[in-house]
């Protein structure tokens, strides 16, 4: 009875073995499998991007800081809230500006600045659509050379491949939200006070060239700061993929 007792305890000490050792591979197994994958995981944002991966990665990073630099300036005071962007009085009519400070007449010039940046954020809204597609013809080699280059690279591509498209869409733009909020009539008023004062020099300045020009320039300003944001908010890379390509820039550096 003793020994068939003890055989019965051996079996199930050794069953019990068995059952633990089973357990443990199954333990074994998965944390193999969970280290694999995390290493897996950290290699896909790590490492030398392929061209494709750079291509990617730079549109993606471009589409997302152009979008929410675009969004910025086309929002009420987008522009007449930035002193990075506002547009003050044209340089050759800033003593226009100041003559009617001192006359008495500071609202009208407070119109007139106000009515031109009113005019560049209505034209701002024109810009998103221009900026993207100049995006999706981007090549590889641009993409290269944009990450690879200097902090301005993408600003300095976008000048070259949209200048042109942003002056034919934001003139006509400018010009008709100038007439919309008065400041067409607000220019004359002003110069036209201007001009009546004694032994001054007649001022002509076209508010359309020069709030277009303006407006343009403050498109690229905000490009630039989104570029810098790109480039080394390493919390904007919200992807694996602009992880490793932007990850790659900085090692490059």
């Amino acid at each position: 009875m003793a020994a068939t007792g003890l055989v019965l305890f051996s079996s199930l000490q050794l069953e019990a073995q068995s059952k633990l050792g089973s357990i443990l591979k199954s333990i074994s197994s998965k944390q193999t499998k969970s280290a694999t994958s995390t290493t897996s995981s950290s290699s896909a944002s790590t490492g030398t991007p392929s061209t494709l991966e750079i291509g990617q990665g730079i549109k993606q990073a471009l589409q997302i800081g152009i979008a929410a630099g675009a969004d910025k300036l086309s929002a009420k005071d987008g522009f007449f809230g930035n002193m990075a962007v506002k547009i003050l009085f044209p340089p050759e009519a800033q003593k226009v500006e100041k003559t009617l400070r001192t006359i008495g007449l500071g609202s009208l010039a407070d119109n007139v600045v106000l009515s031109l940046n009113r005019a560049a954020e209505d034209a701002a809204k024109e810009a998103k659509p221009i900026f993207l597609a100049a995006i999706k013809q981007m090549t590889v080699a641009d993409a290269t050379n944009i990450l690879l280059g200097s902090s301005d690279a993408a600003t300095q591509y976008f000048k070259k491949a949209t200048t042109a498209q942003l002056m034919e869409k934001f003139k006509p733009v400018i010009s008709a939200s100038l007439n919309k909020v008065g400041a067409t009539k607000y220019w004359t008023d002003a110069a036209g006070q201007y001009n009546k004062l004694p032994l001054v020099k007649p001022v002509n300045a076209d508010l359309s060239d020069y709030a277009t020009q303006k407006a343009i320039d403050g498109m690229f300003i905000q490009v630039a700061q989104e570029e810098l944001k790109i480039r080394g908010n390493t919390a904007s890379r919200s992807t694996s993929l602009l992880q490793k390509v932007f990850g790659y820039a900085d090692k490059n550096k």
